[in-house]
């Protein structure tokens, strides 16, 4: 049987390029050895903040609304994502909360392609199951999106392991999955917030509350970010939806990032052999209009 740093190197010699029977002739171990290894590969996809039920959130064809001015968005969003999907074929799925818009109180509604949180839930469970992943983990979003009346429309998810704060594990590699985090107006001071949830989960490891979490992923603030070390990965996951809400466009003023990440994630790997990924796309219908006057 392998030893782990045997498995690691493995790993390390097929990064550097190293072809399978030299590394079994270097290490004097079988050909078939070396593809067991490789064989323990799982593909694990991240998405956060579909935003279901709002035009600029990530919409499926049955609801694409072809007379709106969100309709070529919504389009393109989606023929990027079914894309992904296709060239992907994640094992895992890792949702980091917002999957549904909710009613749109705070503009009356006028944003939602359907205010139904019925529908906003089937609109979810056919964007996660065009990943074809086999096991899927997610957390719940914000109250004002998610909830009706307190209960968690999310909940009613199909076929998905869903709570506030989840750890899951992939080999050796420890996850923290949350939504919330806090965002910046300043550019340098996105990082701040994930510096703290790393420190938080020290802390916690201390009085054995939680586990040592090697990769830290939050949603929430639509804007792609990540900070670390040798010994920890923090990252704000890109939204999954688009630009034009009301709010965004008349209150914010940062970048904002539409876009999905993926760890290829081995018996052996650890972090400084994790291999990841991120797409972050410049859609034709996210550009501003420049006009002469």
């Amino acid at each position: 049987m392998l030893t782990k740093d045997q498995k690691k190197t493995i790993l390390n010699m097929v990064q550097s390029g190293v072809q399978k029977q030299q590394i079994a002739k270097l290490l004097a171990i079988t050909n078939q050895t070396v593809t067991n290894v490789l064989a323990t590969k799982k593909r694990c996809m991240v998405i956060s903040d579909l935003h279901c039920g709002h035009r600029a959130g990530l919409t499926p064809p049955k609801w694409q609304t072809e007379f709106s001015s969100f309709y070529d968005q919504q389009v393109e969003m989606w023929e990027w994502y079914a894309q992904k999907c296709t060239e992907l074929k994640p094992d895992i799925l890792f949702v980091l909360g917002d999957m549904v818009d909710g009613r749109g109180k705070k503009s009356g509604g006028t944003e939602q392609i359907t205010t139904s949180f019925k529908e906003q839930v089937k609109m979810v469970e056919y964007c996660l199951n065009m990943t074809g992943a086999g096991k899927m983990v997610a957390v719940y979003g914000t109250p004002y999106h998610t909830s009706v009346d307190g209960e968690d429309s999310e909940c009613f998810i199909k076929n998905i392991k869903i709570s506030g704060h989840e750890f899951p594990k992939i080999h050796d590699i420890q996850f923290d999955l949350k939504h919330k985090i806090g965002a910046s107006s300043i550019p340098h001071g996105r990082y701040t917030a994930l510096a703290k949830s790393r420190l938080w989960n020290q802390l916690w490891k201390d009085i054995d509350g939680q586990p040592k979490s090697d990769i830290i992923i939050r949603g929430h603030t639509h804007y792609f970010d990540y900070c670390g070390n040798s010994n920890y990965l923090a990252m704000i996951c890109p939204a999954l939806s688009g630009w034009g809400s009301i709010y965004g466009v008349r209150q914010c003023e940062g970048i904002v990032n539409t876009g999905l990440l993926w760890f290829d994630i081995y018996d052996g790997t650890d972090l400084s052999n994790l291999q990841w990924r991120f797409d972050v796309p410049q859609f034709a219908t996210q550009m501003v209009e420049i006009y002469s006057v």
